[in-house]
Formats: C-alpha cells, structure tokens, sequence
C-alpha cells in the first residue's frame, strides 16, 4: 500500500532576511542621518579588515517568529554585533545568525521616538535580546547616556562618564564621546567613536585629510632639505672661489 504524504505535517521554516521587511519607513532628519552614517563609516574603517564583526544601522533586527508573522521588529540606529561573519545583510534574524544578538546599540533620541526608545526598545533590548550595551545620544542636545545589562535582573543600569564626559564600551574596547566638528559639510557636535587613549577615530573624509596634510608636510621638509643643500652650495662655491678648492674636493 502506497504512503501519500501529508503536506500539512511538514514542518515550515521560518522566514528568513529575504522574506521579512526591512524597511521600517521611519524618517530622519539631517542630522540624525549623518549622525548614524558617521559612526558606522568609522567603525567600518577601523576593522576593514576584519571578517568577525557586522556595524549595522537602521536595520531591522527579528528575534521571534511570532514578531516577524506581525511584521513587528525594531531597528536599532546603530548595532555591533562581535563574533559572526562580515557580510551583506538585508536585516539581522537572530535564528539565521545561531542566536547571536548585538553586543551593544546606540539610539539617536529624537521627539518623536524618545518614549520608545526609553520604554519598549529598551525592554526589548534587555530582556529578549539581552544587548550587553544600550547607549542614547540626542544629536541636537549632545546628551549621552550610557547603560549596562545587569543580568541579574535584565534591566539596564546607568553608567557614569568620565572625567571628560566620555564612556567606555567594554565590549568594543572603545570609548563614546561628543565633539565638536564637520562632517559631511554640517557643523555640530557629533557624538564620536575614540580608541582606548581618547583619539579619534577617523571617517574617510578625515582620513584623507590627514593624509593631504602629512603629504603636504613631506613636501614641505623636502622643499627645506633642497633649500639648505643649495645653500650649502652656494656657500661652498663662495668659499672655493676665495680660498681654493678644499682638499679631495676636484
């Protein structure tokens, strides 16, 4: 006797970065954009070549199959996560990743998402998604706040800054802070990423600068060592035409 399968017992996969949204729709202004596009071009400059870190921004991030069937995800503005493998993403599903969540995200406040961003979101984020980091940054008051996952209880506690206003990220063995500057033509002060002894860490704009500049200064230091050996010269030949030709000189 023939077996005919049941369809309706084979067991269907969730939906993968393919099939969910990843589009929130959520508007920006100009500052919170360049804001976001700022922080992750440095990281993705500083670890160029490494393969075991993903900087996302504005991403849809899905951590439930009941959350995807309502097309219901948050999208963090800015996400770390360490451990995993670089490659193009359309959003980040946690069951497609072997359960790996960001190890630390950043919100840029502003009036229409701040009350998320410090209810919902941050539940989220500590209890289903366990971020070990959770920082806020308003892009038009230059507030940051740092919070850390007590695991304790899942919740996030207040971290104080530094002497200078900075934080530390532990997970990233970076530091947070706000500086004034230019960034893509707009003057602010931008919330900025700085390695462990408090200096930048450059976009590609400031990269290529540096490099005019240290470009600049070796044409420089050429044009002074040219100056000084026809100095050198003309000294050399005043002296000869008065005195003779040194010795082992011609």
């Amino acid at each position: 006797m023939a077996f005919q399968s049941d369809s309706s017992l084979i067991p269907i996969p969730p939906p993968g970065e393919d099939e969910l949204l990843h589009d929130d729709g959520a508007s920006q202004s100009e500052r919170h954009r360049k804001q976001m596009d700022l922080l992750i071009e440095a990281l993705d400059l500083l670890w160029k070549e490494r393969d075991d870190v993903y900087v996302g921004g504005n991403m849809a991030v899905y951590f439930s199959e009941l959350q995807a069937k309502k097309n219901d995800f948050r999208g963090p503005d800015v996400f770390v996560v360490l451990d995993t493998v670089r490659r193009e993403r359309k959003s980040w599903v946690v069951w497609q990743e072997d359960g790996r969540t960001p190890d630390m995200v950043i919100e840029l406040l502003s009036e229409s998402t701040e009350k998320v961003d410090r209810a919902d979101k941050m539940r989220i984020y500590a209890k289903l998604l366990r971020v070990p980091e959770y920082y806020l940054f308003d892009p038009f008051t230059g507030v940051l706040e740092a919070y850390a996952l007590d695991i304790t209880t899942m919740t996030y506690t207040s971290v104080a800054p530094g002497a200078g206003g900075d934080v530390v990220s532990p997970r990233l063995q970076l530091r947070l802070g706000v500086r004034r500057g230019r960034y893509h033509g707009l003057e602010a002060d931008w919330l900025r990423w700085l390695d462990p002894e408090g200096h930048l860490v450059p976009t590609g704009e400031e990269q290529a600068r540096a490099a005019e500049e240290q470009a600049r200064a070796a044409d420089e230091r050429a044009r002074a060592a040219q100056d000084e050996a026809t100095l050198l010269a003309a000294r050399l030949a005043e002296y000869e035409q008065r005195f003779g030709k040194l010795p082992g000189n011609g």
